[in-house]
């Protein structure tokens, strides 16, 4: 296999653009933990090893406990009761903007709007936007996982 690209000094005006995506995103509302619990999700369905090595880094950082984290694969189960509701329509939000191509169903755009105000899921929509974008990168580019620490 061959080298992974230096996609931050090959295109550093796209990769400023997610930064500044990124920092709004921090300073946003939401919450942080949430966010992260996203981008695992996000980057689970995407395959993205890298960018799961870093979220699950970072979500422990935020006080997230490794046993949610590990249990996102199974969110929907009953089994999984320690996510809030909240949670669950952040969750279900996050794979029906990834999975777009199928639509957002009714159902998840109800649930959603119950638990997020308008701007909330705007943003939460972006979140989701930005970890699909960092995750093509990181695969297309075959990006390492390993060496990311968080700056908590």
């Amino acid at each position: 296999m061959e080298a992974p690209l230096d996609s931050a000094s090959l295109a550093q005006e796209p990769v400023k653009a997610m930064y500044a995506l990124g920092a709004y995103l921090v300073r946003c509302g939401l919450e942080k933990r949430l966010l992260e619990l996203v981008n695992i999700r996000v980057s689970q369905i995407n395959g993205c090893a890298p960018c799961l090595d870093m979220h699950t880094k970072d979500s422990r950082a935020e006080g997230e406990t490794e046993r949610r984290s590990h249990l996102l694969n199974a969110w929907r189960w009953r089994e999984t009761p320690s996510l809030t509701n909240r949670e669950r329509a952040a969750l279900a939000w996050a794979e029906a903007v990834t999975f777009i191509s199928d639509g957002v169903p009714d159902p998840v755009y109800s649930e959603a709007r119950e638990h997020f105000t308008e701007k909330e899921l705007a943003d939460l929509t972006w979140a989701v936007i930005a970890i699909n974008g960092w995750n093509r990168v990181a695969i297309s580019l075959r990006c390492v996982p390993g060496s990311y620490q968080p700056k908590n």
